[in-house]
Order: structure tokens, then C-alpha cells, then sequence
């Protein structure tokens, strides 16, 4: 008597052969029809005249931007953002799909009207939501989008709108911050266009945090032995402590921008001893697009198209034997993953410490850490549980 297992195995074999020849005669008899076309030298480059035909997938992008001059308008001096949540939302109002932006800005959603792979797959009405940060603002007053869609025979991906989705433009709210030594008050004020705005009681031994002025453009603090005056950025600043033993930069003094795109014409290289005039520790300069998804060289980069991070996580240094002056950087997180991650940031001048500040770091958007000191040798960055920190525009004196 047979062995129905065995039989039962065999059959099946043969159906998945069976279905396997099959797929190979299909395949060779279009690339052979395809051979044919190719051969063909009046094929090479015919008028199209079936416009009948077509419906492959198409991309229909949503661009999210960091609006850096905030005057909701994409602009020379705006930068992508990556890493931005976008949703996409039907006609019923039913979340369809989500996306985040890449490393240019753009929130990809496949259209098509004949592909499965498409989250666009019929005309109608379709809806699509920028997740704005909390706290920050869409400048562009656009966050919110619809547009109609409508089927077009012989198009790529056999229906298209009328009009493309409009740039999305964010801005994070600014803030002053930083902690106070000393034993006498002194106060902060902040100014826009040469005039005092607002100004601020800081109390020894007060941590404080105001919200800056959409035209503010400078910070400075006065008493105390406590004297700073800082240009403003588009982002958050932090003074770190403010100390009548931290010697502060003069405030007229020549300062000196290094931006690491000069490092290399390529997209990575270990940071060289010498660069600037400085020695280098496990720093890594990197184009800001240079790997997938990376949220964090994308946003931190404020100037050009390089970025430094601390390479593994590791602690990272540099230094010179003749002191210079630490003037301020602009730091953020590598990765979304590790959004809220505290760095810690060291100074010395010879052996002596003489300052230590933590700040907050985010991949969204860089923190202009500025504490003004007037003569260091060596600045150690680490973050607390190992996360690569970005670093764009040092600015020192020297």
C-alpha cells in the first residue's frame, strides 16, 4: 500500500515546479519580446501615440522646512528638515498613511492607480498633516493641505492633482538660558535692532530661561562681574553658568567661524590634526545627507553642507597649547532616538577645569551653546548615555 504521506509530499513538489517553469517561461518571453523592442533602432526613440496605457507609481511629496529668517516663505537661507511626521489622510477622513521627511525634506506617498504598493490609489479628495513639534510654530500657516485628484489616462501613475502641495515652513520657539555664580545681582537684557526690548533681574544662584522676541537680536549681561553680550542665532541659546571667575570675551573682539566644510570635499573624513590651528579627538567631519534617515546631521547643520559628531558616542576633544577663546557652538542630537539627550560640555585652561555645563540636546534643531570664555586650552564634549552629539559653527577667538 503507497505511503499517502509520501504521495501527498510528491504532488506538491510537482505544483511548485510546475508553478516555478511556468514563472520562467513568462519571464524569458518578456525579455525576449523586450530583446526585440531594444534591437529595434526606430524603437529607440518613438513618439509615444497609446496614451491610453500606463498607471505605474508615481511620488507625491510633502516638503517641510526650517524657516530660519521665520517669515514663512521657503528661501535661499531656509534649510530641509528631516525627519518631519506627516499624515495622509482620504476622503472619509481615515488615516490612509504616514511618512517622515527624508534627509532633503520631502514626506514620499506613492501614488498609483493600478499598484498595490501605493497609499494613493483612487482620485478623490486627499489630506495631508504636517506634525508640527510641540511648541513650535508653522510660519507658513500651511500645515494642513488638501488637494483634489483626478484620473488622467497615459499620466505615470494614471492620475495627478492640479497643484503641487506648498512648502511647509517650522520654526521652534527661542529661548535665553543659563544659570548665575556670583554674590551680586545683574541683569539681562535682550535687544532688537539696537533697542533694549526686555530686560531681566538675575539673582545669584538663579537657573533662568525667557522666551525671546521674535526681532530680538542680542542678549547681553551686565553686573555682577558677569559682562557677555551674544548675537542671536535662529536657535535656542544657553550661556551655561555665568561666573565672575569665567573671564568672559571681549565684547569686541574678532571672532573666528570654523564650519568644517573646508575638511573635505568628500563625504567622510576623521577631522585632522592641525585643522584650524587646533588638535581633534574623536570628531568626524561628514556630509550632513551622508547616511539614511539621519535626523540629527540634517537639522544641526546650520551653515554649508558638513557637520562634525562625536564619532561611536565616544567623549570627544579639542584642544591647543596656547589658550584661545571658547566662544560658542551649535550642538544637537544625532538621532530622533535620542531626542532629549543631555550633554555635557568642559573646559579647561592647563589642567584646571574651570567650566562644566549640561545642556539638553535635540535633533530637530541645534542649541547655540554660548559660554564666552575668554582663554581655555581644551573643550571635552560627551553626551550621558553614548549618543553622537553634531557640532556645526565653533566660533573662538584667539
Amino acid at each position: 500500500m503507497p505511503d499517502l504521506g509520501a504521495v501527498s509530499i510528491l504532488a506538491a513538489a510537482i505544483v511548485v515546479l510546475a508553478a516555478a517553469v511556468m514563472s520562467w517561461l513568462l519571464w524569458r518571453k518578456r525579455s525576449r519580446r523586450k530583446g526585440r523592442r531594444q534591437t529595434n533602432p526606430a524603437a529607440d526613440y518613438a513618439v509615444r501615440t497609446d496614451w491610453n496605457a500606463g498607471g505605474g507609481m508615481l511620488n507625491y511629496s510633502s516638503f517641510v522646512y526650517f524657516d530660519v529668517d521665520r517669515d514663512g516663505k521657503y528661501g535661499a537661507g531656509d534649510r530641509p528638515m528631516a525627519g518631519i511626521m506627516v499624515r495622509l489622510y482620504d476622503e472619509a477622513g481615515k488615516l490612509a498613511a504616514s511618512a517622515r521627511t527624508n534627509n532633503a525634506g520631502f514626506a514620499n506617498f506613492p501614488m498609483s492607480v493600478k499598484s498595490r504598493k501605493a497609499v494613493i490609489r483612487k482620485p478623490g479628495n486627499w489630506r495631508f498633516v504636517v506634525s508640527v513639534p510641540p511648541g513650535w510654530q508653522a510660519k507658513s500657516e500651511n500645515d494642513i493641505q488638501s488637494r483634489r485628484f483626478m484620473p488622467l489616462p497615459g499620466s505615470p501613475a494614471g492620475m495627478v492633482s492640479q497643484e503641487m502641495l506648498l512648502p511647509v515652513g517650522l520654526a521652534p520657539p527661542r529661548r535665553v538660558s543659563g544659570r548665575v555664580a556670583g554674590d551680586g545681582p545683574a541683569t539681562l537684557s535682550m535687544s532688537g535692532d539696537g533697542h533694549v526690548l526686555e530686560t531681566r533681574a538675575l539673582a545669584p544662584g538663579a537657573v533662568f530661561s525667557f522666551d525671546l522676541a521674535e526681532e530680538a537680536d542680542t542678549v547681553s549681561v551686565s553686573g555682577g562681574g558677569l559682562e557677555r553680550r551674544l548675537t542671536l542665532s535662529p536657535y535656542s541659546a544657553d550661556l551655561g553658568l555665568l561666573s565672575p571667575q569665567r573671564a568672559g570675551i571681549d565684547t569686541d573682539a574678532a571672532l573666528e567661524t570654523i564650519d568644517f566644510d573646508d575638511v573635505t570635499s568628500r563625504s567622510l573624513r576623521k577631522i585632522p590634526a592641525g585643522h584650524a590651528g587646533l588638535a581633534w579627538r574623536n570628531l568626524n567631519a561628514m556630509a550632513r545627507d551622508f547616511t539614511k534617515d539621519s535626523q540629527g546631521y540634517v537639522n544641526g547643520n546650520v551653515s554649508g553642507d558638513h557637520v562634525l559628531y562625536t564619532s561611536s558616542g565616544l567623549p570627544a576633544e579639542f584642544i591647543c597649547e596656547r589658550p584661545f577663546g571658547f566662544h560658542s557652538v551649535m550642538l544637537s542630537a544625532a538621532w530622533l532616538a535620542s531626542e532629549g539627550e543631555v550633554a555635557l560640555i568642559e573646559s579647561w585652561l592647563g589642567e584646571q577645569l574651570i567650566a562644566s555645563d549640561e545642556v539638553t540636546l535635540s535633533a530637530l534643531t541645534p542649541l547655540h551653546y554660548a559660554p564666552m570664555l575668554k582663554a581655555v586650552t581644551r573643550v571635552r564634549l560627551s553626551t550621558k548615555h553614548y549618543w553622537q552629539m553634531v557640532v556645526d559653527d565653533l566660533v573662538l577667538t584667539r
